[in-house]
């Protein structure tokens, strides 16, 4: 079942209120783009987790595998308006990050952060084309590039939507959960609130072969990562922090 609304209202205004409380005067727009980024990094890493757990083959870079799945869940889970929101804040994530780099580093697995950008707006337009070509033409999508998108999006449903069959369970399960949290800022209050939500709201759903524990934790720096030997995905505490300063002039 798709979801009416964002994971801030869903789970109660309380929490969207505490969040404004703790970070003082930011606006509930600004605190909107840190947490549909904070999902779209997520489901990030959830990708990650999957490939893993699930052995999946990938013909490329697993990183750009990720990124698929990040932006076909937030397609799939959310109604119109929150997923139209959801792809603005995680497309506006990789624009501020290729704002904020002077050199472009090819060596890194991840792909450049623009590209990252133009990869996300397309295969969110991609999946509606129909409903979301005033999203294309705001965000810049080229032509050249619109008229490809549709069947990317076809070609991420065959292979991601496959991936997720598997792990699909009318009853759910109980194979998310949640490890290690540790709250000592603001930043880190909003992530852990996030999180927990979209966990639960997981289990509601999949059921996994193998237990993957999520832990909210301070890492010294803004970042996210999955480990496989551990079968543990990480969310650093910093990572809303920085969003903040990274959040568009709305």
């Amino acid at each position: 079942m798709k979801r009416y609304l964002l994971p801030l209202v869903i789970y109660g205004a309380a929490s969207g209120a505490q969040a404004e409380v703790q970070f003082g005067h930011t606006s509930e727009d600004t605190l909107a783009y840190v947490e549909g980024n904070l999902l779209g990094i997520f489901y990030h890493e959830l990708g990650h987790a999957l490939i893993d757990i699930l052995g999946l083959p990938i013909f490329g870079q697993e990183e750009d595998a990720a990124d698929v799945l990040s932006i076909f869940l937030i397609d799939a889970f959310y109604e119109e308006e929150a997923a139209v929101q959801l792809a603005y804040d995680a497309a506006f994530g990789f624009l501020g990050e290729a704002e904020a780099t002077s050199e472009v580093a090819f060596w890194d697995v991840h792909g450049p952060d623009l590209q990252r950008y133009y990869n996300t707006v397309c295969l969110f337009y991609g999946a509606n084309p129909e409903e979301r070509e005033v999203v294309a033409v705001d965000l810049g999508l080229p032509e050249e590039r619109a008229d490809y998108c549709p069947s990317e999006y076809d070609q991420a449903a065959a292979s991601w939507g496959g991936a997720l069959d598997e792990v699909a369970h009318g009853g759910g399960g109980e194979t998310l959960v949640m490890g290690e949290v540790v709250v000592e800022t603001d930043g880190a209050q909003l992530t852990e609130e996030v999180i927990r939500a979209e966990v639960e709201a997981l289990n509601e759903e999949f059921r996994l072969p193998e237990t993957l524990t999520i832990s909210v934790v301070p890492c010294g720096e803004a970042n996210a990562f999955y480990d496989p030997e551990r079968i543990k995905i990480t969310m650093c505490t910093e990572f809303a922090d920085a969003l903040v300063e990274m959040a568009p002039e709305f």
